[in-house]
């Protein structure tokens, strides 16, 4: 098989719907938490914005401005993130590197929408966009857990 058929096949009409309808598109007034992460190699960026209430994810806003891919992990990442615990979040976003680095299994549900971008596994170029939504909400659940914990020593 041909390098652009390889390509075609990565850029499949699953990942390009996922791309196009993205979750909690835009940015939340007063989150608990804020995070803007980039990926250097292609100059995706996303900001995620979060609200969390007793550990759990209340809130999401996203500024995606990302390939088809990283777009497409936004997406995933957006529909399952809402709900989950910090724990949840963090066991998702290191499923999904083993998934893409080492060729791990998909990511436990609700992430297992993850499984779409098992073809981006050959394209490592193309990892670190993938990455940027669920570590970016998995960043910003950690400042506002911390966030969270100082407040309870203030009281």
């Amino acid at each position: 098989m041909s390098s652009e058929n390889d390509l075609i096949k990565l850029y499949s009409a699953r990942i390009l719907a996922l791309a196009a309808d993205i979750p909690h598109l835009g940015r939340l007034d007063e989150p608990d938490a804020s995070v803007t992460r980039r990926s250097p190699l292609c100059g995706s960026t996303v900001t995620v914005d979060v609200k969390t209430r007793d550990g759990v994810l209340t809130g999401l806003g996203q500024d995606v401005k990302a390939c088809a891919l990283g777009q497409a992990a936004a997406a995933v990442a957006g529909a399952a993130a809402p709900g989950a615990s910090l724990a949840q979040i963090e066991t998702a976003r290191n499923q999904l590197r083993a998934m893409l680095k080492d060729q791990g299994p998909v990511p436990d549900a609700p992430f297992d929408g993850f499984e779409v971008l098992r073809p981006a596994v050959a394209y490592k170029n193309r990892h670190a966009s993938i990455l940027l939504a669920i570590e970016a909400i998995t960043e910003a659940m950690q400042q506002a857990s911390a966030g969270a914990s100082a407040d309870v020593g203030k009281s």
